[in-house]
């Protein structure tokens, strides 16, 4: 024992005083021994994020259904069988209903596709996400069925322009709207980001979708069959070439057969045959495409611009307040030039019909386009929070879209003057409809700022345009020339024969009006191009033009046509 402040005497042991350990300080590590690596500690893995298109268009899990399958192989055949490239007519049509109910087929397929439970099949949950159905119907890359089904109408009715009107230019336009609204109806679209971004998923659906058809091909089989799709599309094969075959063999036999069953036959002559496949490759892409878009849509709910802070009420009213001012002025000092016609023309020194015109047209382009502009801007940033704020915005900008009007309707004041100076033409008459239809948007543009909402007024712009188009075709738009320059014939004497030799088949009826020999110059060389169509290129527009041409005298021998020169 110690006593307190005294030096503690070392322990001792038999053999002597005992080691004491010093405290163990934590030290650096000992280097490896020569010839043993240690291994560093793994850190553990993190998930790598998934990319925007795993995100947002991770594609149907499963392999394509033999439903699916069938149905986009047999619209494809039936489309590169009836497809006309020369003349269109009744096969484009054909064609448009076939793939639209192969199409139709891999949405009920969806739509009807249930979770397994246990065995057994029961209903999907309401806002489960599934590969069947996307968790949010109403998102832009998940349409709604009425959505869906309307612009698949609007495709069908735009590609149907070919059967009824002979115009080429006219179906070549409808044409190309029928690719966007095909697009949307298969996609989707709400957001102005949305549609362009829906409108560049087409090819990339064809390549994605190439695996996904090889492994339905290889591991569906339809349900008790015993029987893989692969035989079951041999045969399907075997029997088109079994009923060609035969179907040629019938037709040199008897000639009645053969006028019957001619027009149906595809061409087995080789430059056929290699179109034909060229067709059949196309088509069968777009189709199994669009099905895989189906199947499971993209979802472009988020492609929206982020929301931006609303801007100071002194920042967009005054810009506002002074543009709708000098709308204001503009209006009521010009009111003569706007809405002058006729007599404006000839009181003012050196003004053609023309100049009024175009000056009138350009000028609405310029002043659309920029109007528009300012009020998405302006609707976007103006502050709405309380009652003061969305007065001023629908009174500003109610006051700038009615003043927009204005400038519209001059604008179709002025192209009428000129189509009654120089008669009517197809660039006269698409500028009027073009027209038309910006004066409608404005009406669009007007009702959103009354609403202060404006989310449907994308898809209703796309909308409006194809039912402009549509409203074109059935207005028959080489007749109406045709009518126009005919009737301003017969009251002035004036009248455009090489241009009206150039309309379509559409304009024969209204042609056969004119006396002789405006009548044979204007119908000479639409009778000599106009040969009998094939069963799958029947026309409407060009079946009326040979009963008419059957019924009047077109001389050929007339070769001295007055009024060659363009007004």
């Amino acid at each position: 024992m110690t006593s307190p402040g005294s030096t503690p005497l070392p322990a001792t042991g038999p053999t002597g005083p005992a080691q004491v350990a010093p405290p163990v300080r934590p030290g650096p590590a000992a280097p490896p021994a020569a010839g043993r690596p240690q291994a560093a500690p793994a850190a553990p893995a993190l998930p790598r994020p998934p990319s925007m298109i795993a995100r947002r268009w991770p594609g149907p899990s499963g392999d394509a259904g033999p439903l699916v399958l069938v149905a986009s192989t047999a619209a494809a055949v039936v489309g590169a069988s009836v497809l006309t490239m020369v003349r269109p007519g009744l096969g484009w049509l054909v064609a448009a209903l076939a793939g639209t109910a192969a199409l139709s087929t891999a949405a009920i397929v969806r739509s009807g596709t249930s979770s397994p439970v246990a065995g057994r099949t029961e209903p999907t949950e309401p806002g489960t996400a599934t590969d069947a159905e996307p968790a949010r119907p109403g998102a832009t890359g998940a349409p709604g069925r009425v959505a869906q089904a309307a612009w698949a109408a609007a495709t069908v009715a735009l590609v149907a322009v070919g059967t009824f009107r002979a115009a080429g230019w006219l179906f070549v336009l409808c044409l190309l709207a029928a690719v966007g609204t095909g697009t949307l109806a298969v996609t989707g679209g709400r957001s102005p980001l949305g549609m362009l971004v829906a409108a560049t998923l087409p090819p990339a659906a064809t390549v994605r979708a190439l695996p996904w058809a090889v492994r339905g091909v290889r591991n569906n089989r339809p349900a008790g069959s015993g029987i893989g799709f692969g035989r079951i599309v041999t045969s399907l094969a075997v029997s088109a070439v079994l009923l060609t075959l035969f179907g040629l063999l019938f037709s040199s036999a008897d000639a009645v057969f053969a006028n019957l069953v001619g027009g149906l036959l595809p061409d087995i002559a080789p430059a056929g045959v290699i179109g034909w496949m060229l067709r059949l490759i196309l088509i069968g892409g777009g189709l199994l495409g669009g099905a895989y878009l189906v199947s499971r849509p993209p979802d472009l709910e988020g492609l929206r611009p982020a929301s931006s802070r609303p801007a100071h009420r002194l920042e967009w009213t005054l810009p506002l307040v002074l543009l709708d001012a000098l709308f204001a002025v503009f209006v009521l000092v010009q009111l003569t030039v706007l809405f002058g016609g006729a007599g404006h023309v000839l009181r003012t020194a050196g003004l053609t019909y023309a100049q009024y015109a175009r000056g009138g047209f350009w000028q609405l382009l310029a002043v659309t386009a920029l109007t528009l502009l300012v009020i998405a801007i302006a609707a976007r940033r103006a502050p709405k929070a309380t009652r003061g704020d969305r007065l001023l915005v629908r009174v500003l900008l109610g006051t700038l879209t009615a003043l927009s009007l204005v400038i519209v309707a001059s604008a179709l004041y002025r192209m009428q003057v000129y189509a009654d100076a120089y008669g009517a033409t197809r660039l006269r008459l698409v500028v009027s409809t073009v027209e038309l239809w910006l004066g409608l948007l404005f009406v669009l543009v007007g009702v959103a700022v009354a609403r202060l909402r404006a989310d449907w007024l994308p898809r209703l712009v796309v909308g409006t345009a194809v039912l402009a188009l549509l409203g074109l075709a059935l207005l028959n738009p080489d007749r109406l020339i045709a009518e126009r320059n005919v009737d301003r014939y017969l009251e002035t004497g004036r009248l455009d024969v090489s241009y009206l030799s150039g309309l379509s088949a559409d304009a024969v009826p209204a042609l056969g009006r004119l006396p002789e020999p405006m009548r044979s110059c204007a119908l000479g060389e639409i009778a000599a191009e106009l040969p009998r169509d094939g069963f799958w290129a029947t026309n409407l527009g060009r079946e009326r033009a040979r009963r008419v041409l059957d019924t009047i005298p077109v001389s050929a021998s007339v070769t001295d046509c007055p009024g060659l020169r363009r007004w």
